[in-house]
This record gives structure tokens, C-alpha cells and sequence, in this order.
């Protein structure tokens, strides 16, 4: 069995303890955060390594990286 299968069994279970909108609620939380703590790792290794910096993040923080709308060309 593969890891992934693994994990979704283990989801699964997970999911069937769950008995209540606040559980649910809970569930979601310790997801995000697990993720979220993830994210942070993998930054925080990318900082020490001098991959991104200061600038690097400033300039993240000005990217418009949203898909430009073409309405008028896809129209018959």
C-alpha cells in the first residue's frame, strides 16, 4: 500500500471520529495549521539558504499575478 493510500485511510478515519459542526470546525483548523506550518518551513529553509530575502518578499507583496480577462476576443 502506498503512502497516499495510507493517508487517505488515515483521513478517512479521521473524518469518521468527527460528530459535530465544532469538531468539524476543529478538523479544518488543524489542517490549516499543519499546512501552514509547512509553508513556514519551507520559507524559513529558503531564507537561510539566501534563495529569498527582504526585497524578495517586498516584492511578492507587489505582484499582480491575476489572469487578464480576454471577454471581447473569446466572443463569436
Amino acid at each position: 500500500m502506498s503512502y497516499s493510500q495510507l493517508a487517505q485511510l488515515e483521513f478517512m478515519n479521521a473524518i469518521n471520529s468527527i460528530n459535530s459542526e465544532s469538531e468539524l470546525n476543529d478538523f479544518r483548523d488543524m489542517l490549516a495549521r499543519y499546512f501552514a506550518q509547512k509553508a513556514q518551513k519551507s520559507i524559513d529553509a529558503l531564507w537561510d539558504q539566501g534563495v529569498i530575502n527582504s526585497d524578495t518578499i517586498e516584492e511578492w507583496g507587489e505582484e499582480h499575478m491575476r489572469t487578464p480577462y480576454q471577454y471581447e476576443a473569446n466572443r463569436p
